[in-house]
């Protein structure tokens, strides 16, 4: 099942509820966002790419942005609109790579946040997303990565990974692991009529080593402004 595939029959279903309070995440990357200075300069455009549910675009949004969210994913987006509650957002249904159909927005500020990046078909594609995205942002302009760091493999039953659960919700991952990517099963048991049922999707997220990240932005334009993980989440600011 390819990633869109993916998200729509499966993975959309349950995301915002994966992970937790929703308010809570709204309110965590607002603090995100502070602590690293951003904020509406210039054209106040932001672009949310893999916008998802609107964990960057609301909070985005509630600083003072005009957002873009832009998704491949119908029931996401319309879980976005649900919850902006007349916030300044634009959905947009599309794929992040297809750059025609947002190139004159005159971003001051793009964000590809969560693990959106690891979705992408290979490396070349990840070099393609910051290279645009360096040609559409005004100058001084800022482009926000984060994903997840896949290059330490894990072992054994370290592999199966608990995301969330409730009375009646069991959600777990487990990873095989390629060369050049990782296959995630996100297996989900849920408690239909007094039995549990089980649901099980799959699809693959790229591993994509630091240094590589850092020679596309460099090779880009972009100044790398801050780089760093923490608790296995790569973060890389640059400003153009």
């Amino acid at each position: 099942m390819n990633t869109k595939e993916h998200y729509e029959n499966h993975l959309a279903n349950y995301y915002s509820w994966m992970f937790g309070d929703f308010d809570a995440k709204i309110n965590e990357n607002r603090r995100f966002f502070q602590s690293y200075n951003i904020k509406p300069v210039s054209t106040e455009i932001a672009i949310d790419m893999g916008a998802g549910c609107g964990f960057q675009s609301i909070p985005l949004a509630k600083i003072g942005f005009n957002v873009k969210a832009i998704d491949f994913s119908k029931k996401l987006l319309g879980e976005l609109k649900n919850k902006s509650n007349g916030l300044n957002i634009e959905v947009i249904e599309s794929d992040i790579l297809k750059f025609n159909v947002y190139s004159n927005y005159n971003p001051e500020l793009i964000v590809c946040m969560g693990d959106t990046i690891t979705h992408l078909d290979s490396l070349e594609s990840v070099r393609e997303l910051i290279k645009n995205s360096h040609e559409i942002l005004l100058k001084n302009g800022k482009l926000v990565l984060t994903f997840r760091d896949l290059t330490f493999e894990l072992k054994g039953e370290d592999r199966f990974i608990p995301v969330n659960s409730d009375d009646g919700r069991i959600f777990t991952c487990f990873l095989e692991y390629q060369p050049d990517f990782v296959k995630v099963f996100d297996m989900v048991y849920e408690k239909k009529k007094g039995k549990w049922i089980q649901k099980i999707s799959s699809y693959k997220k790229l591993i994509i080593p630091q240094t590589v990240i850092k020679e596309y932005f460099e090779d880009a334009g972009f100044k790398i402004e801050f780089m760093g993980i923490e608790n296995g989440l790569v973060t890389v600011i640059g400003i153009k």
